[in-house]
């Protein structure tokens, strides 16, 4: 059957952490639902996929609270289960970062909706840069793009203490998978005297829905979470497989880029 995948998150506020836990864990269960869910002080972040009724229901859900009646979710379809247990878990953050400073309820960049993206990253004034690791940016990313080459979220930090000036990099603009970590990490630039800061609205996963491959300037395809590994524009999977240490094989090549093993697909 086909499984719709659905990717969400917000900040805001949440004092009833483990009484919504329960809540969205039984109606996942209910509603045949796969993924995870985490859910902290600072808000929600998930990836599910299951019938497309049953992703309404728990979205509608959550719409149906002043809380979370702005989540966008970005989703596709897919032939292939992408998940195989249904997650809820109550965590100190919904994306770890560790630097209270970058709070996107107090401080995120200015939002770029797909539509407006190509005209912004084009500009000669825009330092773009991709905040997502360095398996993530081995096979797709933006032209012209920097790559931070960080292994997790946490190494951002210092990505941007021995790379970044606020007095030269007047303008940034960012990217990432989904939106969650441009929306910490433009709040984390900006807590550090960087003013004119951009992240594209519902990441790269909003810009390959929305924007036609024709029109587009991204490359490669875009890695996510779940088995699927990789998809590209449509939001489709890519065909890419898994190498043991982790990094995604890419179609065609023999060899994975990161230790050389034989390619599985």
């Amino acid at each position: 059957m086909p499984y719709t995948v659905s990717a969400f998150y917000t900040f805001t506020l949440i004092e009833d952490c483990d009484a919504l836990r329960a809540t969205v864990m039984a109606l996942g269960e209910r509603e045949n639902l796969r993924g995870t869910v985490l859910i902290a002080r600072e808000g929600i972040n998930a990836t599910i996929a299951g019938p497309n009724s049953g992703v309404a229901v728990l979205l509608d859900f959550l719409r149906a609270d002043p809380r979370f009646a702005g989540i966008e979710a970005k989703s596709s379809v897919t032939e292939v289960a992408p998940f195989q247990r249904w997650k809820v878990k109550v965590k100190p953050e919904i994306l770890t970062f560790g630097a209270l400073e970058a709070d996107p309820n107090v401080r995120a960049g200015t939002y770029v909706k797909p539509q407006a993206w190509n005209a912004l990253i084009a500009r000669d004034d825009v330092f773009l840069i991709d905040t997502r690791n360095d398996y993530e940016v081995a096979i797709g990313s933006f032209r012209g793009a920097v790559d931070p080459r960080t292994r997790s979220f946490s190494d951002f930090k210092t990505y941007v203490a021995e790379n970044l000036d606020p007095e030269k990099h007047w303008t940034i603009a960012m990217y990432c998978t989904g939106g969650i970590r441009c929306e910490k990490a433009s709040a984390y630039l900006r807590a550090h005297g960087f003013d004119d800061v951009y992240h594209l609205q519902g990441g790269i996963l909003k810009y390959l829905e929305e924007v036609p491959a024709s029109e587009s300037l991204w490359d490669g395809a875009c890695f996510v979470f779940d088995e699927r590994i990789a998809v590209g524009h449509g939001v489709v999977p890519a065909g890419h497989g898994k190498c043991g240490c982790g990094w995604p094989t890419v179609p065609g090549e023999a060899a994975c880029r990161s230790c050389g093993a034989a390619a599985t697909s």
